[in-house]
């Protein structure tokens, strides 16, 4: 049944291109059209590739659940509202960034952007004493419409500089409005909500992130 739903490079047409998104029709029948909203190009669809080369895939951009755990304090969660145009408001969400063409042949182009996006978004620098380590090396967003994916990735940042704390590094359509530093507790309290301190619902990398902090899987060892 796989093969026989196996998409192939003359079924795909790409229905609008921009910089920074495509529209492709996956026709996987005589008249049958499946939209796919991508910022792949069409030769690195994953509809396209074979199972060797999907199992190996990189992921489009690394999202990151940054835990905070100095001595003699309490750990907790480091969140920002970040403003997301399709839902028109801030909401809570973790720093995530795509990973730069440049990083493609890179050791570990995943660990370079999670460690970049920090610095970027949280003005926080990734320091040898810390650990960064990847939870998920590829989770789609939303497969029914894209082929958009994460890789999902833990930073323990230990002893950090609040004082340092920054949005200054913001680059694009990028728009910060602060941060949320959450406790186990009120994270524990988002999560049984849904919503996060301003009553607004928030994203599902941000309830991934809340999941693993509350879980303490950032504690266990590799």
């Amino acid at each position: 049944m796989e093969n026989q739903q196996k998409i192939k490079k003359e079924q795909v047409k790409i229905l609008f291109e921009s910089p920074y998104v495509k529209v492709a029709d996956l026709q996987y029948g005589p008249g049958k059209h499946y939209y796919d909203a991508t910022r792949r190009e069409m030769e690195d669809l994953a509809a396209l590739k074979s199972e060797e080369e999907f199992r190996n895939m990189l992921p489009d951009a690394a999202s990151c659940f940054v835990i905070l755990d100095s001595p003699g304090e309490e750990p907790r969660i480091l969140l920002s509202y970040e403003y997301r145009y399709p839902a028109g408001r801030f909401l809570l969400s973790v720093p995530a960034g795509l990973i730069d063409k440049e990083d493609l042949n890179k050791p570990d182009p995943v660990l370079v952007t999670a460690v970049r996006e920090i610095r970027e978004e949280t003005g926080l620098e990734v320091k040898s004493t810390d650990t960064v380590k990847i939870v998920n090396p590829l989770v789609f967003s939303t497969p029914g419409m894209t082929d958009e994916c994460n890789a999902l990735v833990c930073a323990v940042l230990r002893s950090a500089d609040l004082s340092a704390l920054s949005q200054e590094g913001a680059v694009g359509s990028e728009q910060f409005d602060g941060f949320a530093l959450l406790t186990k507790k009120a994270a524990r309290e988002a999560l049984r909500t849904g919503r996060d301190e301003r009553g607004n619902f928030y994203p599902l990398y941000t309830w991934a992130a809340l999941v693993y902090f509350v879980s303490d899987m950032w504690k266990e060892e590799e």
